[in-house]
């Protein structure tokens, strides 16, 4: 594990926002993890507490459901010592009729150091980030992106397996509707790994060959000798047709089983980015199964990341 301090300040990263990984470099990647991974111990002791960010402000800004990522960037914010605060969207002025760019400006207005936005519509947080003076952090914007989520997967990843460049991971599942896929896709190909997604045709997003993958329909032959399997929520939220023909038959077809699973390398680790929905995209006994599944321990990470990224956003703060 890197034993660099955890605040030491570096010029690896010079962006003053983290709205996606698509214009991440490996350093930039690389910096983020490498900070994170600082974290991992102290977040296991029993003081967890730090100072960075003491004076800072940060606002959770979430106009859809979340339990994992806005408890992690709450928690990331509280152990650096920011005041967090979590904006109520279901009761705001937003259900008066208020826009995203008004509600960005009333916000921005009170001065806060970071926003952390989650938003239903892709480009949002992106255009959201030109009408404030803070840092801003994209947590999910529409079926775009979702830095901090690949960031994560790729800490477990790399800490589990010692290195990313090489492996074969395979994003299995609704990639047509996921922000978690678009990411990981952009961050796993920057740093060397090879990516494989597999879906029902009427799951992939068109033109998947040019996100620089290798495209199965079959799960049985995409998973063949892969190292990561990154299952995939199954966002029926965001389906308005039949994209399959049945609950029952997408998980014979596409779900994780045993039988699958053994197709993989021996010692392949299962991902799921949560929540899950089991019997559905993964078999119970798999997505508990602690000697193959790392859902937790990208719970773990994920606070970590977060950590890290505060961190390095504040030393971009005028």
């Amino acid at each position: 594990m890197n034993n660099k301090p955890a605040h030491s300040e570096s010029s690896a990263y010079q962006h003053p926002h983290l709205l996606g990984i698509e214009n991440l470099s490996r350093e930039n990647i690389n910096h983020i993890l490498d900070l994170a991974e600082g974290y991992i111990e102290k977040n296991r002791q029993i003081d967890k507490k730090h100072v960075i960010l003491k004076g800072r402000t940060l606002i959770n800004l979430f106009y859809e459901n979340s339990t994992r990522t806005r408890m992690s960037f709450e928690l990331a914010g509280k152990r650096l010592g920011a005041d967090v605060i979590n904006m109520s969207v279901a009761t705001s002025s937003v259900k008066k009729g208020e826009t995203l760019i008004d509600t960005a400006m009333t916000i921005n207005a009170m001065h806060p150091d970071f926003i952390v936005v989650r938003h239903p519509e892709s480009g949002a947080v992106h255009l959201l980030s030109h009408k404030v003076n803070c840092a801003v952090i994209n947590a999910g914007d529409g079926s775009h992106e979702h830095p901090t989520q690949a960031l994560l997967d790729a800490l477990t990843i790399r800490c589990k397996k010692g290195k990313i460049k090489g492996l074969k991971v395979a994003i299995c599942g609704d990639v047509l509707h996921s922000r978690v896929a678009r990411s990981n896709i952009l961050l796993l190909n920057t740093m060397g790994a090879e990516v494989r997604i597999i879906a029902p045709p009427t799951l992939l997003p068109p033109q998947p060959e040019k996100l620089g993958v290798e495209v199965f329909t079959d799960m049985r032959e995409g998973i063949k000798g892969c190292d990561i399997i990154m299952m995939l929520r199954l966002q029926l939220e965001r389906m308005e047709n039949n994209f399959i023909p049945s609950i029952r038959e997408y998980f014979h077809f596409w779900g994780l089983d045993k039988n699958k699973l053994a197709l993989a390398k021996p010692d392949a680790l299962i991902m799921h980015p949560g929540p899950i929905n089991r019997g559905i995209e993964i078999d119970t006994k798999l997505a508990d199964d602690l000697n193959r599944s790392v859902i937790l321990d990208q719970v773990e990470m994920g606070v970590a990341v977060r950590q890290a990224v505060l961190e390095i956003l504040s030393h971009r703060l005028k």
